[in-house]
């Protein structure tokens, strides 16, 4: 089995029973999305598997260093890069912009290439979500979330396109900016 088949498994077991916020979707459906987004810039497998384990740090049991264990290095560094400092000991909606400004610092000075096509991925499933579900709830949507300011999701998700300028000219980043318009700029 390759690489990316197996990270399909390790993801979908490690968000076993989670659905994504405010609804009954089956939580792996957004890493499958943004392999398959980050899938029409390359084809490198491990990129993919990666796209694939994004949220397993961030949002499971598991550690960084079982991500290194199983998949090796360059994955595990891949995945670190889109994985937010959660900081569990104090609550989600004490450290939202904090975490927000660390992301938005990391591609703005660290992050790289293949790193930034993950990113892509992550946030353009996740606008899409959001963009199909404004049109049911209108603002109400930002409820469910750690922060309810729209305004600041507009801030985070539009400072995320100006630090992916370098993927302007993909399909994917087009997608991207043309949603972040029709959501925040209704």
């Amino acid at each position: 089995m390759d690489i990316f088949n197996e990270a399909i498994i390790f993801a979908t077991e490690a968000h076993a029973g989670d659905k994504r916020k405010g609804t009954n979707v089956p939580y792996i459906v957004h890493p499958l999305e943004a392999a398959v987004i980050v899938a029409t810039m390359t084809d490198d497998k491990e990129i993919l598997a990666a796209a694939v384990l994004h949220d397993v740090v961030e949002d499971t049991d598991y550690a960084a260093e079982d991500v290194k264990q199983k998949f090796g290095e360059r994955i595990a560094r891949l995945v670190a890069s889109d994985s937010e400092n959660k900081r569990r000991e104090l609550p989600s909606e004490e450290t939202w912009k904090i975490r927000k400004e660390e992301t938005l610092d990391y591609l703005e000075n660290k992050a790289t290439k293949e790193e930034k096509m993950i990113v892509l991925g992550d946030k353009l499933s996740n606008i899409r979500a959001i963009y199909r579900d404004y049109f049911v709830l209108g603002d109400n949507l930002w409820d469910r979330f750690n922060q309810k300011n729209k305004s600041e999701h507009a801030w985070y998700y539009c400072g995320i396109a100006k630090r992916l300028g370098e993927l302007s000219d993909t399909a994917a980043y087009k997608e991207y900016t043309e949603l972040l318009e029709k959501v925040f700029n209704d």
